[in-house]
């Protein structure tokens, strides 16, 4: 009889003692760039472009310009940059980078194996085209 009275009065006491689990910490963005550039476009309107992009092994985009800066997030893979005048760039997954407006360039999937997949965003005037192809 005792045990069961000990019982009862535990069973009672352990909703009292249990503590609700701590909530989690808030969610926080992770820094990937912050760069200054110039070139952004100053009418009243921008439009956002948020693009994706696949680049199989060897593939390679076609030689072009952008009007305004584009920023290039990799997923996955390694995106190699040749900007006219500049340093060539390999930017790898978890990286960004900023394309500059007017300069002259093109991008390459330099592996024999693994794809690429990025997201490109791109800021601009209403309208205006991604890129233009240099012929």
């Amino acid at each position: 009889m005792v045990t069961r009275i000990s019982l009862l009065i535990l069973a009672l006491a352990l909703p009292a003692l249990a503590q609700p689990a701590p909530a989690p910490a808030p969610a926080r963005p992770n820094l990937v760039l912050r760069e200054t550039v110039a070139g952004m476009p100053r009418g009243e309107n921008q439009e956002i472009q948020v693009l994706t992009a696949q680049f199989a092994p060897g593939q390679a985009t076609v030689f072009h310009t952008h009007r305004f800066p584009v920023t290039v997030y990799i997923l996955e893979g390694a995106f190699t940059l040749e900007l006219e005048g500049r340093p060539t760039v390999v930017v790898r997954a978890g990286e960004s980078f900023v394309e500059p407006p007017g300069v002259r360039m093109t991008g390459y999937n330099r592996s024999t194996t693994d794809p690429i997949r990025l997201v490109i965003f791109y800021v601009g005037d209403p309208g205006t085209p991604f890129l233009d192809m240099i012929h």
